[in-house]
């Protein structure tokens, strides 16, 4: 099992930074894929960004289109977190974001929500326009 834990979440304005946190416990963190996603109000879960080891001291990051050169997600296997850092964020941005970790991923699932077998429970991101 592995319990997640996002931090990080508020209500900024357009143009503001933000970073999320997502604490991990119970697996060996460093092997785990972990993922970023977010639901806003009336919309399905969508993939935001994703860190994934691919051997060795290598990760491999992947990110949705709509935050491609804004967000960065990051990893402190030392301390077994995940960060997400929001740049510029819009209006659009604002969702539910939540955190995941799976043990079976790869770079050619890890957009995949169904892929992954651990979730948070989620940190609000309101971004006012």
């Amino acid at each position: 099992q592995v319990q997640l834990v996002e931090s990080g979440g508020g209500l900024v304005q357009a143009g503001d930074s933000l970073r999320l946190s997502c604490s991990a416990s119970g697996r060996t963190f460093s092997r785990l894929a972990m993922g970023w996603f977010r639901q806003a109000p009336g919309k399905e879960r969508e993939f935001v960004a994703a860190i994934t080891w691919i051997g060795d001291n290598s990760y491999y990051a992947e990110y949705a289109d709509s935050v491609k050169g804004r967000f960065t997600i990051s990893r402190d296997n030392t301390k077994n977190t995940v960060y997400l850092q929001m740049n510029s964020l819009t209006a659009d941005d604002t969702a539910d974001y939540y955190c995941a970790a799976g043990e079976r991923i790869d770079i050619w699932t890890m957009k995949a929500s169904g892929r992954y077998d651990y979730w948070g429970q989620g940190t609000q991101v309101t971004v006012s326009s």
